[in-house]
């Protein structure tokens, strides 16, 4: 399970992008799904829940392939995993 964030011009582009080519590419770097929420404070702020792990992000996010990508899907910055600090059982 991996959460990360970023910026993006249009939200509307980013959701059409991040699930055709976003998910095509992310599927090939071992990703079996994906949640996005939209930040409730920073409009232009997405947040995504990913099935995803360390290994299968960092191949992605160094995919010479994925820049484009988010340059199509409106990204502002470059996608920033956050660093997961605990785990429970409820």
């Amino acid at each position: 399970m991996l959460l990360a964030t970023t910026t993006v011009e249009d939200l509307d582009q980013f959701l059409e992008v991040f699930g055709e080519m976003g998910a095509a590419k992310r599927e090939e770097h071992g990703s079996k799904g994906s949640t996005v929420f939209r930040d409730p404070n920073e409009k232009d702020r997405v947040w995504a829940i990913f099935d995803w792990d360390a290994q299968g992000w960092q191949h992605f996010v160094s995919d010479p392939e994925v820049p484009p990508i988010l340059a199509k899907a409106g990204h502002k910055q470059k996608p920033q995993a956050a660093e997961l600090v605990g785990r429970y059982r409820a």
